[in-house]
C-alpha cells in the first residue's frame, strides 16, 4: 500500500474509498454474472499494472516471460477464490468475512502504526510500516474473526443459502470448520492464530507490490483512482490473503 496519505489528498481519498466501497458492496450483494464481471474486470487491472511495473523492472525478455506467467497465476487463483467465496450456494458471510479482515489488517496497522510508532519492518522497502502496526494488524482481525466465528456459531448467520447445520459444509473447501465445536478459549487461540495468518500475508502482499514499485522506479502502480493509485495498491493486501487461502484449499488433506 502507498505511505500515509498528506492532509491536502485526504478529501479525495475519502471520496474515491466511498465510491469504491459503494461499487464493490453492490457488486457483492448482486453476485451472480455482475460479481463476476467486476472481479474480472479488476483482475485486469491488476494484471495490466503487474506486467507494467514488471516490465520497468525487469529488462530481460525470460525474466519478464517467467513474471508475466507468475502474475497470471497469481492473480487468477485470487479472482477464482473471489469467485468461490460468493458461490451461490453460499450466503454472503464467507466472503464478507476474508474482506473484513484484510481491511481489519489494514485499520489495525495504521493506527497503531501511528499511535505507537517504533522500529520498522523493512524500511528500505516500506518505511511506513512498523512493528507496532503489524501487531495492530493481528488483534484487529483476530476480532474481526472471532466475532464472525461467534456468530456462525450461534447461529446467527449462516454459511449456505438453504440453511443447513454449518457442519454440513466446509469453511473455504476446509474440513473441519475451524470455529466448529471449539469452546470460546480454544476457538479465540484459534482465531489469533488466523488473525496472525491475514496479517503477515495481507502486510508481505503490501511489501511484495512494495518491492515491485521500487524495482519500477514508481511509487503507485497505477493512477486510475484518484488519489489510491492503482487497482494493485488497493488490494495488494487482500490478494495475497485469497492466494494462501486458495493454496490451502487445493493442498489440503485427503484432497
Amino acid at each position: 500500500m502507498s505511505d500515509a496519505p498528506k492532509k491536502s489528498d485526504l478529501r479525495v481519498r475519502t471520496i474515491s474509498a466511498v465510491v469504491m466501497l459503494a461499487v464493490t458492496g453492490f457488486a457483492i450483494w448482486l453476485g451472480g454474472a455482475v460479481w463476476t464481471a467486476f472481479v474480472c474486470a479488476i483482475a485486469v487491472g491488476v494484471l495490466w499494472e503487474w506486467v507494467k511495473l514488471t516490465r520497468a523492472g525487469t529488462p530481460n525478455p525470460a525474466e519478464r516471460g517467467f513474471w508475466n506467467f507468475a502474475g497470471m497465476f497469481y492473480v487468477g487463483t485470487c479472482a477464482a477464490m473471489l469467485l468461490f467465496l460468493r458461490n451461490p450456494a453460499f450466503t454472503l458471510a464467507p466472503l464478507l468475512t476474508v474482506v473484513c479482515g484484510v481491511i481489519a489488517v489494514d485499520v489495525g496497522a495504521y493506527f497503531a502504526g501511528r499511535t505507537f510508532g517504533g522500529p520498522k519492518i523493512a524500511p528500505a522497502i516500506s518505511p511506513s510500516k512498523t512493528w507496532a502496526g503489524l501487531f495492530g494488524a493481528i488483534a484487529a482481525a483476530t476480532l474481526v474473526l472471532f466475532g464472525a466465528a461467534m456468530l456462525w456459531r450461534s447461529g446467527a448467520i449462516s454459511l449456505t443459502q438453504a440453511g443447513r447445520a454449518v457442519e454440513e459444509v466446509s469453511c473455504f473447501g476446509m474440513q473441519p470448520c475451524w470455529y466448529l465445536g471449539a469452546r470460546v478459549v480454544p476457538l479465540f487461540a484459534t482465531c489469533l492464530m488466523t488473525g496472525i495468518l491475514f496479517a503477515i500475508c495481507a502486510q508481505g502482499g503490501d511489501f511484495f507490490e512494495s518491492w515491485l514499485k521500487r524495482r519500477a522506479g514508481v511509487k503507485d502502480s497505477g493512477s486510475l483512482i484518484p488519489g489510491h493509485g492503482g487497482f494493485f495498491d488497493r488490494v495488494d493486501g487482500l490478494l495475497a490473503v485469497l492466494f494462501v487461502l486458495g493454496l490451502m484449499i487445493l493442498f489440503q488433506p485427503g484432497s
